[in-house]
Formats: structure tokens, C-alpha cells, sequence
């Protein structure tokens, strides 16, 4: 699976000033289907592996196989995801997370947004594990062809893959702007040659169309049941990065995706598994390398580069979307405050979190040590793409029944046949568990304690806040009632809601006794959409009494919106008197809490202490709200856990 659940703002475009269609579809080929479209580098050499040696390179067996490839691309990709799933978009943005923040706007009930949440928080975290292990594989597969070329140079496939990983992960702190614009021409060459690949074998055996019906995948299953179950442990890889379709569309738009998908992707894709299929009834030793032999053997080292290429982007796509994946994260409360780094002024799903990139290098590295084969790592990979085809099958299933109230014959209809093949891909890959399986059970399970730890905590820690900081309204009654002195000054209070005092607010006037001249809180809303608008971001409040200085500024931003509060502030300036401000000379006071767990536990032990150490590790909301550091004044307090 490749995802990226980053977008642009699309939502707030004007009208006519994009770019056309045919852009937009050559740069969704660049974005959206990297994953998928290089998945015929390793699908079908795993599915005919020794770790599937029951699955032989006989006629009833390949045509089985190469029937089974596509129906479940045509039912999984073309059904599911691009005729009913993209139409599930949050305000045009899409993806599993996206998914959550659209039911919870709609569903009503503390238990049925538990659940949601929780389904949203498995999905998250497979798909860390998805990311971790798609580079690892693509790379690995790619550079693998050069063993074709001359068996003496397979030594060179591992130290290879390493620089171009690293490379690659080394550059993310630049940013895709630039490559980006060549993702889509390159993709683009990359599913011509799949098509121009597979074509001459399949006019070269035309027996193999046989398996465009679906009785030979059917007949596959009643007469080989094991064998056919074993395979689509392996079948499965031919899919992954489907979920890409759904999570990138806000990048693009449904259309050019769909146009992207039909007019080309699908084709091609199913010309090479069938070209594959083709070969494969003529030359059964063909098994060990089926796509780099669908080549003459002068175009190998040319498909290599290109196989590298395509795979570097197909990388690419997954590393971005894991940035945003945990950006939205912290947005919905799920992770602390994360570094998050813009890689372009024009596009706001640029972005690059240097604590993710890093974790994900070390992640991948070790793979590709630990496993050395794209075969023997293709075994990982199969539970995080089946793991998140049902939680989004689940989480659809519930929008279409809450939301969009279809029959009951339609819920069935899509359970029985989508979520039925989905649930028999999920359940053949636990047979893997053991052989390498567990990785992204692993790092789901320590993703999931991280987001579910941070999230009890949190909300202990906000109701031990509201406590000690009171309610806003009373503070401003007691400080008119005492007419407490005013000083020149612009003073800032960034705050978490409009309910309760600032800290810093309480503490510096109990330590100077007197206040600004002009006194702004200012509160950051996280929508559940991916970009607010500038005309409708600030929203100003002068908290019941007009003329005393003290102004509440709401600055809402959405998905892919920067948090700076400067910028947001700027937006406020002069909409009312309270703001006739010049924020050259703010100064901001930031109300900042040390977790200790010396109080009474709410959390078992260790889960306090993985709490305080992510709040400890948390980015510093200075750089986060993109505060002047030389005009910043931290005031704080300790909570006990």
C-alpha cells in the first residue's frame, strides 16, 4: 500500500487559475500510483516463490493465478475504491484518516466515534508499517534485475539498495517540488514500457486470455483450495497502494484520477501480469524473474534504471504520505506536537517532519538488511495492505449506512463481494505471520500504544488544566471590577480554547499586577477539512465587553494549513478596536506545563511514562505556532500525571 493523505488547496482554489486536465491527470501517474504500478517487479515471482511452492507454473495454476490478479484489481481498485470509496471526500481530501474526521463530523454518540477513532488509529498504524516496508521492497526489486543481466552482480544489490535508500531519505528535508515535476512523465514512460512488455507474449500465446473470465479463478479455488489460498497471500501485493487512489485524490481531484486509472494504469498493468502469465505457460523456468525476463535481454539494464526510477517514486510517495499521515495525526489529538517543516510556499501538502523521515530510514535499512530479497521481504507485506482494505471497508460500510442510508441489499452486496475477497486476502497473510509477517504487526502495536498513550493522557492532563487555569469570562469580570493598571504594550496569549484563562495570563499579572494595553488570546482550531480559506480563518471575539483591550481571536486551519499565529493574527488586524494593533511589537507569552507522574496514576506506569516522555519530546510550540523566539516569554507549571 502507498498512500499520501497530503493535498494542496484545492478547496480553496479560484476558479480557472489551476492547471488543466491533462496536467492533472500526467500528475496524478507521478503521485497516486507508484506503489501499484510497480508492484508487477515482485507479485507474481512471489506468488510462484518457494515460499508458495504448492503454486506451480502448470496451465491451471497460472491461469488461476493471472484470472485471480484481475479480478481482484478490477473488484478491489476499479469497484471499491474508484467508483464507490473516492466518493466518500472530506471537503475533496481523502484517505483513512480523512475517513474518521468526516464520520466524526457527522455521527452523533460517544461510542460510535470511540469506535470510529479507534478503527481510524488501526488504520494509521498499519499504514506506518506499509511505509516502512514499501521502500524496502520497491528498491530492493528494482535493483534485483541486475542479476538478470549477470548473476556476478547480485553481491551489489544490497549495498546499492542502501545509497539509493539513504539518498533518498537524505533529500526529503529539500522537499518533492522539483523532482515532482518529473514524477508524472517518468511514470508516465514507466506504464508504457509495462504494456509494450507484456503485449508481444500474449500475442505470442494467446491461450492466456483464457483468464480474463472469471471461471478460471473460480475453478482455481474449488479444485485447489489450499493451493489458491496460499497464493493470494501473494496475489494480494498486486494490489497495493489501491488505498493511494482514495488518499491522494485531494491532491488531483477524483476525475483526473479516475482518467489517470482507466485510460492508462489499468491497461498497462494488466497487459504485463497476462504478458507474465503468457510466458510463464511457454517457459516455466521464467518463474525466478518473470518481469525483468519479459524483456529481450539488450533492454535489461535499460529497465533496471527505469524499474529504479519508478520504484524511487513509488518510495516517495509513501514517505509524504506518512508525513502527512502524522500530521493529521496530531491535528485529531492522536501524537504530541510534531516538527513540522513546509518544503514549498505554494504547495501546502509539501511538507517534511524530520522525526518521522528518520525513524522510517532507520525502519527501512534494517529490513532490507534483516531480509536481503524483495521475495523474502514480500511476506511482510502483505498483512498492513490487507489490514487496511478492511478497516477502510469498515469505516465506508458505516458512512454508507449512518450517512448516505443505503438499502440494506446494497450493504450486503458490497460486505459479501468487496469485504468477503478482502477478509480472504487478510486471512491467507496471517498464515505469514511467522515468516515475516509480524513487522507490521509489530510497529502498528507500538503505534497504536503511542496514540492511544497520548491520547488518555492528554485527556487527564486537560482536565487537570481547566482546573488550575478557570473560567475566561470570570477572569475578565475580576480584572474590570479592579481595574487593574494598564501598560504601552501589545501582549499575546496563544491558548487552547476559549473557556478557560490562559496560564501566562493569570500568572503575569499575579507577578507584575498590571497588563498590556492591548491583551489578544489567540486560539488555533484544527478543522476536520484540509484547508480553511483565508477569508473565513479568523473568527474575533471582544468577549462581552467592547473598548477594554481584551480581544479572543479564533485563527481555524485545516489539514494542510500552516499554525502560524503571527500570519493568522495579521489576518485580524483592524477588523475591530480591540485589534488596532501593530504585531511588530507583540510580545507573546506562552503558557507552557512540565508532566511529571510523582501525582496519582490514572495511567498504568509504564503508559505514564511513555506519556511524559513523548510530552517531553514533543516539538516546542514556538516553532510550531511559528512564534519571534526574541519576543516569546515562557511562563508554566507542573502537572502530575
Amino acid at each position: 500500500m502507498s498512500t499520501s493523505e497530503s493535498s494542496t488547496d484545492v478547496p480553496g482554489a479560484s476558479a480557472g487559475r489551476g492547471p488543466g486536465p491533462a496536467a492533472m491527470t500526467l500528475g496524478a501517474l507521478g503521485v497516486v500510483f507508484g506503489d501499484i504500478g510497480t508492484s508487477p517487479l515482485y507479485a507474481l515471482q512471489t506468488v510462484f516463490s518457494i515460499d508458495h511452492n504448492d503454486v506451480s507454473p502448470s496451465e491451471i495454476d497460472v491461469l488461476g493465478v493471472i484470472s485471480l490478479v484481475l479480478w481482484s484489481v478490477t473488484i478491489i481498485v476499479s469497484v471499491k475504491y474508484v467508483t464507490l470509496v473516492m466518493r466518500a471526500d472530506n471537503e475533496g481530501e481523502g484517505g483513512i484518516l480523512a475517513l474518521v474526521a468526516l464520520l466524526r463530523a457527522r455521527l452523533a454518540g460517544r461510542r460510535r466515534l470511540a469506535v470510529v477513532t479507534l478503527l481510524g488509529v488501526f488504520g494509521a498504524a498499519l499504514f506506518y508499517g506499509d511505509s516502512v516496508i514499501t521502500p524496502a521492497i520497491s528498491v530492493l526489486a528494482a535493483i534485483e534485475g541486475v542479476a538478470v543481466v549477470d548473476d556476478s552482480l547480485a553481491g551489489l544489490v544490497l549495498p546499492v539498495s542502501v545509497v539509493v535508500l539513504t539518498l533518498l531519505f537524505v533529500l526529503q528535508r529539500w522537499g518533492t517540488e522539483v523532482v515532482g515535476r518529473a514524477f508524472g512523465p517518468v511514470m508516465a514512460a514507466w506504464f508504457v514500457v509495462l504494456a509494450v512488455l507484456g503485449a508481444p507474449h500474449i500475442v505470442a500465446n494467446p491461450r492466456i486470455l483464457a483468464a480474463l473470465s472469471p471461471t478460471y479463478a473460480l475453478t482455481f479455488v474449488a479444485e485447489r483450495p489450499f493451493v489458491a489460498f496460499v497464493a493470494m497471500g501473494a496475489v494480494v501485493l498486486t494490489i497495493t497502494g489501491a488505498e493511494a487512489l482514495y488518499a491522494d485524490m485531494g491532491h488531483f481531484g477524483a476525475r483526473p484520477v479516475r482518467a489517470a486509472w482507466y485510460a492508462l494504469v489499468f491497461p498497462a498493468l494488466a497487459l504485463n501480469y497476462v504478458g507474465q502469465g503468457a510466458m510463464i505457460l511457454d517457459d516455466p523456468t521464467t518463474v525466478a524473474s518473470p518481469f525483468f525476463l519479459l524483456a529481450p535481454s539488450w533492454a535489461t539494464l535499460p529497465l533496471v534504471v527505469l524499474a529504479t526510477l519508478a520504484t524511487v517514486i513509488a518510495s516517495q510517495a509513501v514517505i509524504s504520505g506518512a508525513f502527512s499521515v502524522s500530521r493529521q495525526a496530531v491535528r485529531l489529538g492522536l501524537l504530541p506536537r510534531l516538527t513540522v517543516k513546509q518544503t514549498s510556499r505554494e504547495e501546502g501538502g509539501q511538507i517534511y517532519l524530520p522525526v518521522v523521515n528518520w525513524i522510517l530510514f532507520l525502519g527501512v535499512v534494517l529490513l532490507v538488511v534483516l531480509f536481503r530479497t524483495s521475495t523474502r521481504l514480500a511476506t511482510a507485506y502483505g498483512l498492513a495492505v490487507t489490514g487496511t482494505l478492511v478497516l477502510t471497508s469498515l469505516l465506508f460500510l458505516l458512512l454508507a449506512h449512518a450517512v448516505w442510508h443505503w438499502p440494506t441489499w446494497q450493504l450486503v452486496a458490497y460486505a459479501v463481494v468487496v469485504g468477503g475477497l478482502e477478509v480472504t486476502f487478510f486471512v491467507a497473510n496471517l498464515t505469514k505471520v511467522f515468516s515475516g509477517g509480524w513487522i507490521p504487526l509489530v510497529v502498528a502495536a507500538a503505534v497504536v500504544t503511542l496514540m492511544t498513550t497520548w491520547r488518555s493522557g492528554a485527556e487527564i492532563l486537560g482536565a487537570r488544566r481547566r482546573e488550575l487555569e478557570g473560567p475566561l469570562d470570570r477572569f475578565v469580570e475580576e480584572i474590570r471590577v479592579a481595574r487593574v493598571p494598564r501598560v504601552p504594550g501589545l501582549a499575546v496569549f496563544p491558548h487552547n480554547n476559549s473557556t478557560t484563562t490562559p496560564l501566562a495570563l493569570r500568572l503575569a499579572l499575579s507577578f507584575s499586577h498590571v497588563l498590556h494595553e492591548h491583551v489578544v488570546i489567540v486560539q488555533v482550531v484544527n478543522e476536520n477539512v484540509p484547508h480553511v480559506r483565508h477569508t473565513d480563518r479568523v473568527q474575533v471575539s471582544d468577549l462581552g465587553y467592547a473598548g477594554d483591550g481584551i480581544a479572543h481571536v479564533r485563527v481555524r486551519v485545516g489539514f494542510n494549513d500552516s499554525q502560524d499565529i503571527p500570519r493568522g493574527l495579521a489576518l485580524a488586524v483592524g477588523t475591530s478596536r480591540e485589534l488596532d494593533i501593530d504585531l511588530h511589537e507583540a510580545l507573546y507569552f506562552l503558557s507552557v506545563f512540565t508532566v511529571s507522574t510523582t501525582g496519582t496514576a490514572h495511567l498504568k506506569d509504564w503508559r505514564a511514562r511513555l506519556f511524559v516522555w513523548m510530552a517531553h519530546n514533543a516539538a516546542r510550540r514556538t516553532e510550531v505556532f511559528h512564534l519571534p523566539p526574541g519576543r516569546t516569554i515562557v511562563i508554566g507549571a507542573n502537572l502530575d500525571l
